[in-house]
């Protein structure tokens, strides 16, 4: 799988795990979904992605 492939499931798998624990758990859980949806803001603004830097150093393919 490509980098971009990995970082988006790996993304949206977080917010799904992050709002059902929000629903079970603690509406804190929010907090963390807001985060993730930040993060994929600023790396569509700036291009960089801290996943995406680790993911290239484990050595999965660009493109």
């Amino acid at each position: 799988m490509h980098v971009e492939r990995i970082t988006r499931g790996v993304a949206g798998t977080m917010i799904l795990l992050s709002l059902g624990l929000s629903v079970v758990h603690s509406n804190w859980w929010l907090l963390f979904t807001a985060f993730v949806g930040a993060n994929l803001l600023q790396s569509a603004f700036t291009d960089t992605c801290p996943l995406m830097a680790v993911l290239r150093r484990l050595g999965v393919d660009d493109k």
